[in-house]
């Protein structure tokens, strides 16, 4: 069963303690390591679960080795993101690996991707885009909300299902902030 519960003011420092403890462990091997997804939203209700997004320069056994001894384990049958309408012929370009810590613990989904490929800047642009409009935040939000509300039911397959299209409608507004004001990602936060 999927819970969404309201913004927590403690997720950013749930995010520095995993994001500083990762680039500890992993130093070079990430390039970046940002905090995505809707924890990195200030106010937006989400699932109390952290994304960590970090980029490197290939899915290497040397990669994955480091985030065992970080106390993640790789999920094998996770091997690419949802592609969104328009972008089929360029499947390769949503590629990425997940990890997660064993349970019980911090529900941590730790999304390893390549730079320059379309998903790892969907990540960044996303949570920048909800950042600066706080009311498409919280319509997004409600959006989620109503899944679980009315769907209680629901897997997570399921819930995917329906807001991920959402999410490539909020991506189409992204894009046009993004042009418009030359949008380029910022510091990494770890």
């Amino acid at each position: 069963m999927i819970s969404i519960v309201p913004y927590k003011p403690s997720w950013p420092n749930e995010f520095l303690e995993k994001g500083t403890m990762l680039r500890h462990i992993l130093g070079d091997l990430a390039l970046r390591i940002d905090h995505i997804g809707s924890t990195s939203v200030p106010g937006l209700a989400a699932k109390d679960v952290l994304d960590i997004q970090i980029t490197a320069q290939r899915l290497s056994s040397k990669l994955e080795s480091a985030m065992n001894l970080a106390g993640f384990q790789r999920l094998i049958n996770i091997n690419q993101d949802h592609v969104p309408p328009g972008n089929e012929a360029d499947a390769h370009a949503w590629e990425k690996w997940i990890f997660q810590p064993p349970s019980p613990g911090r529900r941590v989904n730790v999304h390893v991707r390549m730079p320059g490929r379309a998903n790892q800047r969907y990540a960044i642009l996303f949570r920048d885009y909800l950042r600066a409009f706080p009311a498409i935040a919280q319509a997004y939000g409600q959006v989620k909300e109503a899944i679980v509300k009315y769907h209680p039911e629901q897997d997570m397959e399921a819930y995917y299902d329906i807001k991920d299209p959402v999410c490539d409608i909020i991506m189409g507004g992204a894009e046009e902030w993004a042009a418009s004001t030359n949008w380029r990602p910022g510091p990494t936060d770890c």
